[in-house]
């Protein structure tokens, strides 16, 4: 395997282990907190980027409708969100982060920065700069590339026709 597949081959696996570190810790979060996780992504999009509408805000989440009206819903039900009328047109509604949503968002916040500063306590302020800077790239590239991605065929496609053959 050349220098450059062992590294791409690290970066999958640790990719993967991440996945399912962050999945485990989420499902830990969420039987304390009683709001899926998914929801904070949601409360995060609307203190961020202010009010909106549904769509897009699951635009902005990249999900899919269902699935944020579900996670609005949770997060009305708990004060975090409000539905109000658009200003823009009145037979509309979008979604607003209520200041109790803030205040669940800016603790969120805190709690999340404190666990980075916690796991990167070691590292050189270089190295924390560095990593900041190359996840940045790595995010943004993946973002950029996504849709490209997703168009190509892929191996477990091919085996899963040749075996239905």
């Amino acid at each position: 395997m050349s220098e450059f597949e062992q590294a791409i081959d690290v970066i999958a696996s640790q990719l993967v282990r991440l996945h399912r570190l962050r999945d485990r810790s989420l499902a830990q979060i969420k039987d304390r907190s009683g709001i899926d996780p998914a929801g904070f992504v949601v409360l995060f999009r609307l203190v961020c980027d202010g009010a909106m509408r549904s769509g897009a805000l699951a635009e902005a989440v990249h999900s899919d409708a269902s699935t944020v009206s579900r996670q609005v819903a949770q997060l009305v039900e708990r004060g975090l969100v409000v539905r109000t009328a658009d200003p823009d047109d009145g037979r509309a509604t979008v979604l607003q982060a209520t200041d109790e949503g803030r205040e669940v968002a800016a603790r969120i916040r805190a709690r999340r920065q404190d666990s980075i500063a916690t796991i990167t306590e070691q590292w050189s302020s270089a190295d924390r700069a560095s990593f900041a800077g190359l996840l940045t790239r790595f995010v943004d590239d993946y973002d950029h590339t996504r849709a490209a991605l997703l168009a190509r065929p892929h191996a477990l496609s091919a085996i899963s026709t040749e075996n239905d053959s």
